[in-house]
């Protein structure tokens, strides 16, 4: 099946890029750029010799371009991904857009990103979709799929191993998340500068993430109803990765053994999540997987939960999980092209 990607060179589309060029079922025979454009995908991009003669095309060849295709993953800002999804699913492909162009509600768009939403009625037949919380079935046949945002997969994933587990409760949920500065995107700023950020720990963007309401969302979509997250996101001075921490108040006769317990039979048969010790989550075990480590621990005498994700914000955050919802969209298993992922130690 023909694939393409809009925003190669952003650190989304690179890592989506990698991930396409050894995927057994999808080639990769679109990449867009206006940044690259012109130039061989393999002069960019350490590809095999597959996909590394594919020539990038400027972003106002990408309407015409996608002709042809049987899937566009858009890795590009939520303003363009606006523009680009209607003529690709016009021209007959499936879509898998990366940015936040879909992922609220209409309503809540002016006050999140800045802007009202141009297209309702298409933002009504996306399908927001954490396979993990219970999108699959409805991938089958979604025909533009909203690929979660980083934080809010390794955030939705750990609050909802406790509330299906029944560990906590749904009020005075609190999240703390820290990002590498991919996360950041590609952005030539002061403050995303070397001298800015070595050494250094900070909050950002607090109490007005547009992650926020994202996770309340997922959580709603997962079975668990109306509620509100404390949600307050950090960059950390490495390349990648986020570690998530969720805390919840504890109900009455739940122990650590039920939270433990909790974030096990979440993982069950659910091939990318992993249950550890809460001291053994780290971001070395995840960088370059598709998989989310997990834990949890209660203390009863204080009534709080912890509960812990680990994933790497590219890979399960951004393109990993665009390509494991894109397998799902056209029944192949989920792990098809990932399940190799190993990482690296140290």
């Amino acid at each position: 099946m023909r694939a393409g990607i809009v925003g190669v060179s952003g650190y989304s589309g690179m890592e989506l890029a990698r991930l396409l060029a050894n995927h057994p079922r999808f080639s990769l025979a679109l990449a867009i750029s206006d940044k690259w454009a012109g130039d061989p995908l393999g002069d960019r991009l350490p590809v095999g010799t597959g996909v590394a003669g594919l020539k990038v095309r400027p972003q106002a060849d990408a309407a015409a371009a996608v002709a042809g295709l049987d899937l566009v993953f858009l890795c590009t800002p939520a303003e363009a991904s606006l523009a680009l999804a209607p003529p690709a699913l016009e021209a007959g492909a499936r879509v898998v857009d990366l940015s936040g162009a879909f992922r609220l509600p209409v309503n809540e768009y002016p006050r999140w990103y800045g802007f009202v939403h141009p297209n309702p009625e298409l933002l009504g037949r996306a399908c927001y979709a954490i396979p993990e919380a219970g999108a699959s079935d409805d991938l089958r046949h979604a025909r533009l799929v909203s690929n979660p945002g980083c934080y809010a997969t390794a955030s939705t994933l750990a609050v909802l191993a406790l509330l299906r587990g029944g560990i906590i409760e749904k009020d005075g949920i609190v999240i703390d998340a820290k990002s590498g500065m991919t996360g950041a995107g590609r952005k030539a700023t002061e403050d995303m500068s070397f001298c800015e950020i070595d050494g250094d720990f900070r909050a950002y963007r607090v109490l007005r993430h547009q992650h926020t309401p994202e996770i309340e969302r997922a959580l709603s979509l997962a079975g668990q109803g109306s509620l509100r997250v404390t949600f307050t996101p950090y960059y950390l001075p490495i390349r990648r990765g986020i570690l998530a921490t969720v805390y919840g108040r504890l109900l009455p006769g739940r122990t650590a053994d039920d939270a433990a317990g909790a974030v096990r039979a979440f993982a069950e048969d659910r091939p990318f999540i992993r249950a550890a010790k809460p001291e053994a989550i780290r971001l070395s075990a995840v960088v370059g997987t598709n998989r989310v480590l997990m834990g949890a621990d209660a203390d009863p005498e204080r009534g709080v939960a912890v509960a812990f994700a680990a994933i790497d914000n590219l890979v399960k955050g951004a393109a990993g999980q665009a390509l494991q919802n894109a397998n799902l969209m056209f029944g192949l298993p989920e792990e098809t092209g990932l399940d190799g992922l190993g990482g690296h130690a140290p």
